[in-house]
């Protein structure tokens, strides 16, 4: 559980970080416009739910991940309103700008992807690989083990047996 919530901080920060780097220094906005957070808070709850928990890369996970994908969207927008509406403190970040929290993408954007990859690397069941179906395995009062898949299928042979022969005495 541990090691899931430190994975967890550490994909949200590393994602966050890269995706609020972009904005700063690929396309030179160290201040959001104000539609512009909403949508680079969508693409971070989008991004991080491909990647954080279960990745879109792992086997039988695209279904998951596009489900994470989607509310992760919808998830860091409305993150980012409650950030801009009610997380007013400024801070100056140097060269990196200066505003309230909500106006900068490399302040705002890893406070998102955490929170959210945090959240979804605690829910990852992290189920192994290839393990088949478990049965039970009983031990009988003569000592012998019995597996509760073979008496089950032999309780539904004796039973459609009985229904076949009650069946056959009726006509």
């Amino acid at each position: 559980m541990l090691k899931r919530a430190l994975f967890g901080l550490l994909k949200g920060t590393v994602m966050g970080g890269l995706l609020g780097a972009a904005l700063v220094f690929g396309l030179g906005m160290p201040v959001f416009a104000a539609w512009l957070a909403y949508v680079a808070a969508a693409v971070t709850g989008a991004l991080t739910g491909l990647v954080a928990g279960k990745g879109i890369w792992e086997k039988d996970a695209r279904i998951e991940a596009g489900l994470k994908a989607g509310v992760g969207a919808l998830i860091g927008a409305g993150a980012m309103f409650a950030i801009r509406r009610w997380l007013s403190m400024n801070v100056d970040l140097g060269q990196l700008g200066a505003g309230a929290v909500g106006d900068l993408p490399i302040a705002s954007l890893p406070l998102i992807a955490t929170a959210l990859a945090l959240f979804y690397e605690l829910d990852n069941t992290g189920s192994s690989e290839g393990s088949a179906p478990t049965t039970k395995t009983r031990v009988d009062p003569t000592g012998a083990a019995t597996d509760d898949r073979a008496e089950l299928e032999q309780a539904l042979d004796e039973q459609s047996e009985a229904d076949a022969a009650r069946k056959a005495t009726k006509h």
